[in-house]
């Protein structure tokens, strides 16, 4: 059967919003650019307070990596936290690792207020370790966790094979606090709940301007333009347009998944029975998880818009018969990719370029439960004025150099690690 390129988690989905595009002009308190987590996020906590909210996606709702990603509802950043904070400071960063520590107890709250059928499962996630170094950097982890009081567990021996299904992993650290979801159902799940809050939501709405006008922001469409008070720019790795420099200040990667049929045979449930989703220890880390209907998802960093169906089914073929030798016959479905915004020391940044607008990028990969997050602390500083709200400071916008050199560099890397792996020189 050919691969299909299309997005597992839009099929999932069958009731995602239909939103109208933007015409005319509007005043409302705040208008959001972009209808991802992070927007939609803003958006329900800035109605929830009495604004009235206006959101602009340039596609449709959820078009972007909040509804191409992984699933994982991660605590935390991809970084360890004494990374965290010695990036960051001791203040900031143990702040930063507070909030993100407690990331998926509110995505988790979210669904629960607003009903948000998203396939949830809340048993944690398992991040594998692949070789000794792998191990070494996961009981590092375990420790810097633990001294926080956070309910992570290193499993090993019989323990870990239990947990995921495959000999090939010597140690798996188990959060708690985590989980998985479809992140195109979680999306257009907040989506509705803005909705029902009285937010008004506009697909396919391009901005194309943005100016100060007083005291007030004049956002301007093909069609029209919103006047709002206070502006959240929430578009990250999929900024588009010149009218803004925010996309200058990340460089754009990718990472691509593989869908295989739901797997009907029995040794299937020995893969992660537990219903956590696993991420591994290598620098071009590779991703594992199974979804409602027993199907199971593989991902890596890379384009995969940019390689073959052959080659995609044969990275796939290779990662699956090493850690799960068992299964018998397994048939790729589908293919999709995502695009991340990268900062060089992997850190997300927030801006305040002007009073009354607010900006976010960098996530590096852990949008589910970052934007939601950072949606919540840009609401609750436009309404109250206080920085306290906000996970970290806002720091001056640094345009970086070679952004497009970087991400071609990234993705070269990244597509000879995964030829090495197709042609079993390196797993």
């Amino acid at each position: 059967m050919p691969l299909q390129e299309q997005c597992l988690w839009e099929n999932l989905t069958p009731q995602r919003p239909q939103m109208p595009t933007f015409k005319g002009e509007l005043n409302v308190d705040v208008c959001v650019i972009g209808a991802g987590i992070t927007g939609l996020s803003a958006a329900i906590h800035l109605l929830e307070q009495g604004k009235s909210v206006c959101v602009l996606e340039a596609h449709r709702t959820g078009h972007g990596g909040s509804g191409r990603n992984v699933g994982l509802v991660n605590a935390g950043m991809w970084i360890p936290p004494d990374d965290i904070e010695a990036g960051f400071g001791e203040a900031v960063g143990s702040q930063l690792n507070r909030m993100l520590g407690a990331a998926p107890a509110l995505v988790f709250s979210l669904i629960d207020k607003y009903g948000i059928d998203c396939q949830l499962r809340r048993e944690g996630t398992l991040h594998m370790a692949h070789n000794a170094k792998g191990e070494a950097d996961l009981r590092s982890r375990e420790e810097q966790w633990k001294r926080r009081g956070a309910p992570v567990e290193l499993l090993t021996g019989a323990a870990c094979e239990a947990a995921t299904g495959t000999t090939k992993i010597a140690a798996a650290l188990l959060d708690r606090r985590a989980g998985t979801l479809n992140p195109m159902a979680y999306t257009s799940g907040l989506a509705k709940a803005a909705g029902d809050l009285g937010g008004q939501l506009f697909d396919h709405s391009p901005v194309t301007g943005l100016e100060r006008q007083g005291q007030r922001w004049s956002v301007q469409t093909a069609l029209g333009a919103v006047s709002a008070e206070q502006v959240v720019l929430a578009s990250n790795a999929y900024t588009e347009g010149e009218w803004t420099d925010l996309r200058r200040n990340f460089f754009p990667g990718y990472y691509y998944q593989v869908a295989s049929k739901p797997l009907t045979d029995a040794t299937a449930e020995r893969i992660l029975p537990g219903g956590q989703g696993s991420w591994d220890t290598r620098q071009v880390l590779s991703s594992i998880r199974r979804d409602a209907d027993g199907r199971l998802l593989l991902g890596s960093l890379g384009n995969g818009n940019q390689k073959p169906a052959w080659f995609l089914k044969a990275w796939a073929d290779r990662v699956q018969q090493h850690y799960f030798p068992y299964l018998k016959g397994v048939e790729w479905e589908c293919t999709w990719t995502g695009c991340i915004a990268f900062t060089p020391d992997h850190l997300m940044r927030l801006f305040e370029p002007a009073p009354g607008l607010v900006a976010v990028t960098g996530y590096n990969g852990r949008g589910v439960t970052t934007g939601s997050v950072v949606g919540k602390a840009f609401a609750d500083y436009l309404c109250s004025g206080d920085a306290k709200a906000l996970p970290i400071p806002f720091a001056p916008m640094r345009p970086l150099s070679g952004t497009g050199l970087r991400s071609c560099l990234y993705e070269a890397g990244f597509s000879l690690y995964h030829a090495g792996q197709c042609l079993r020189i390196v797993i």
